[in-house]
């Protein structure tokens, strides 16, 4: 009987972990991503565009246009156009020198938040703020760059909203005078069976047009971030 020799040559079982730094950076940035939505609407300049824009598309009587697609890319562009200067700097700070292992990620963090810490303040109204320090029960801090993102993010959303529906009304007033006196003149005339807005809305939309109004309407939305 014939025996069969196998030789088996044993090596030690190695485990890189050189990737180890990879790897988990990679995690924190689809973490980072699955609240993008979030923090797009919650600390950037998106949520006053987004509701200045649906207030235009109501008082000019066009609910449906520009179409909502339009609308938020709009919105989208013109967020990362207000955005790009903290942003830049959020990179520069942190994010870069984190993925290149140059910081640690608490580091990281309080650099990459400074930046976004001072847009929020900038654009946060002083009762907002104070009102939230009110319902927390916590000190007011001594510098800005003191006070917790648990309180600047909701008085700034708070400030946001105002401020949207405040220039929100500014756009609905001239354009609801239109619509009172297109009804009157249509009345005066006897023309009850005629829809007032058959009318407004051409004029509503041709005084918008000669106003230029979307151009002022960015440049009034660009410049109050400033």
């Amino acid at each position: 009987m014939t025996g069969l020799v196998l030789g088996v040559t044993e090596a030690p079982l190695q485990v890189s972990l050189g990737g180890g730094s990879s790897a988990v950076k990679l995690f924190l940035l689809l973490t980072a991503l699955s609240f993008a939505t979030g923090a797009l609407i919650s600390i950037t300049s998106f949520t006053r565009i987004v509701i200045v824009m649906s207030f235009l598309r109501q008082a000019l009587g066009t609910p449906q246009l520009p179409p909502n697609q339009v609308i938020i890319a709009l919105s989208l562009a013109l967020t990362g156009f207000v955005m790009a200067p903290t942003f830049s700097r959020v990179h520069a700070d942190a994010v870069g020198p984190y993925l290149d292992d140059r910081i640690s990620g608490r580091e990281a963090y309080e650099r990459g938040s400074g930046p976004v810490l001072e847009f929020l303040l900038r654009q946060t109204r002083p009762e907002d703020l104070r009102l939230f320090y009110e319902l927390s029960g916590t000190a007011r801090p001594v510098r800005a760059g003191d006070v917790p993102l648990t309180i600047a993010v909701p008085a700034f959303m708070v400030s946001e909203l105002t401020t949207a529906f405040r220039m929100g009304l500014f756009l609905f007033i001239p354009l609801l005078i239109v619509d009172l006196l297109v009804s009157a003149i249509l009345l005066a005339l006897g023309l009850m069976m005629v829809p007032p807005t058959l009318v407004s809305l051409p004029l509503k939309v041709g005084i918008f047009l000669l106003a230029d109004g979307w151009h002022l309407l960015v440049q009034s939305l660009a410049r109050s971030f400033s």
